[in-house]
């Protein structure tokens, strides 16, 4: 059986990983694809794969999947030629900066009859995947309330983020799209989408930008009150996520992959860690899952429904962070 071709759409910092993550799963047949000749031709030297320099002549070849991983404003044109040319499509998050052409997106996967996956790349991660699995069981009952704080030296990750879209909102850039969105999203998977966003950002120390650096948001999810703090200056890389219910507490430290439980009644949490990961291991993992996904089975991958959620949450923030009042996510609009 021979292995899909897979065509990797852009190939700056996200692009170049997903294609060696391609690569690394040893069942994909992988092209690189991007605009600007120098960064394609280090693809083809680094990696040794076929490259291509436009991106609509090459939907017109033999691939069965696109990996776009181009600036927000192109995925949704872009997820959608894939579809009409019969591609599956696992597009890079966020889904978009708009709700621009996103019902015509739902409706070119539904006549292609192909899969579609966002790469909201935490469903990869063990550590989430054991915490979020005890959660469903459960044990504690309904979550009732949820925190995220996090935050890292995002000039240390991100050294030339200032030359990317990062630097604009209206490219998907600042601290709401860009980081925050990854733990929103992960966590609408466990308590369910939100209802309502009040949202205060201010941009306060990363220099050679303007965007937003720093988030506070109070969320509504149904009858779970969620809150949200991040910064992208702060020294340690450190995000922990806590989930209370009335039976006890759920803590994840993802800078020390564990998690932890915290019965009603008991005196101390329960830890359970989960070996050390290397940068590229969730990439990889996600890899597979996509792969897995083509072929019919399950993959645990962020459907195309809870992107566009998600969305509509960044949507929001953003709205309540200009007008200073809580916004409904279904209340918008394309």
């Amino acid at each position: 059986m021979s292995k899909p071709s897979v065509l990797v759409i852009g190939c700056g910092s996200i692009g170049e990983r997903h294609l060696r993550c391609f690569l690394k799963t040893g069942r994909a047949e992988v092209t690189a694809c991007e605009a600007n000749p120098t960064l394609l031709q280090r693809m083809a030297d680094t990696y040794h794969v076929p490259v291509a320099p436009d991106w609509m002549a090459a939907l017109r070849g033999n691939f069965d999947a696109a990996i776009i991983c181009t600036p927000a404003p192109l995925h949704v044109p872009m997820a959608i030629q894939a579809l009409n040319a019969g591609r599956h499509v696992l597009v890079e998050k966020p889904l978009s900066q708009s709700l621009e052409g996103i019902d015509e997106l739902f409706r070119a996967r539904e006549c292609s009859g192909r899969q579609v996956a966002v790469a909201y790349v935490l469903h990869s991660y063990a550590v989430l995947n054991e915490a979020k699995a005890f959660l469903k069981r459960g044990d504690f009952g309904p979550v009732r309330q949820a925190s995220v704080v996090s935050g890292q030296s995002f000039h240390v990750f991100r050294p030339a983020y200032a030359q990317t879209y990062y630097r604009d909102r209206r490219m998907g850039g600042g601290a709401i799209q860009d980081a925050l969105t990854h733990t929103v999203n992960w966590v609408e998977s466990v308590i369910g989408p939100a209802d309502s966003v009040l949202c205060d950002c201010a941009h306060l120390v990363l220099p050679g930008v303007e965007v937003e650096d720093t988030v506070h948001v109070s969320a509504r999810h149904g009858s779970v009150l969620a809150t949200y703090a991040l910064n992208q200056f702060q020294a340690p890389n450190e995000t922990t996520i806590q989930l209370n219910a009335a039976g006890g507490s759920v803590k994840i430290e993802l800078q020390k992959q564990r998690w932890g439980t915290y019965r009603a009644g008991e005196s101390d949490w329960t830890w359970h860690e989960v070996p050390s990961v290397e940068r590229d291991t969730p990439f990889l993992n996600q890899a597979n899952a996509f792969l897995d996904q083509i072929e019919g089975k399950p993959s645990g991958l962020c459907s195309l429904e809870a992107a566009a959620q998600t969305l509509r949450f960044n949507l929001a923030a953003l709205a309540s962070a200009e007008s200073n009042v809580r916004v409904s996510c279904a209340a918008l609009r394309a």
